[in-house]
């Protein structure tokens, strides 16, 4: 949750460079946009959303493909070696497991979920 309001700040800090400040009609001063004016201004669909829903819909792909794939073999193994020190990297798995928990599915096994395409694009979608 905090990278996803880190990386909304970085997005709204570059649309504010882009857009540049405004100047109020009334008083004549200069003002800087507020966020829904922002997004009135680039009326673009949020990039972390769509980030999001295409990597949900691939791995509900992948996972209903199982051992076909090699992809699958990658995305659920778990790492052999030692970890080094400091905060473990993220895996696709654990990215997956968050998107979930924002939806409200977190305690759902995602593989299981993902067996039924109507039912992960409704989960996806939502």
């Amino acid at each position: 949750m905090r990278e996803e309001r880190r990386l909304w700040l970085f997005e709204n800090r570059v649309l504010r460079r882009i857009f540049g400040h405004n100047r109020e009609e009334v008083t004549g001063d200069w003002r800087k946009l507020h966020d829904e004016e922002l997004n009135d201004l680039y009326s673009s669909p949020n990039i972390i959303r769509v980030t999001k829903l295409r990597r949900m819909c691939w791995v509900g792909y992948v996972a209903r493909k199982r051992e076909r794939r090699c992809v699958y073999g990658a995305l659920v193994r778990k790492p052999e070696r030692k970890r080094t020190l400091g905060r473990p990297r993220r895996r696709w798995d654990d990215n997956i497991k968050n998107d979930l928990q924002d939806l409200g599915c977190g305690r759902m096994g995602w593989i299981d979920l993902a067996q039924g395409r109507d039912r992960w694009r409704t989960l996806v979608n939502a």
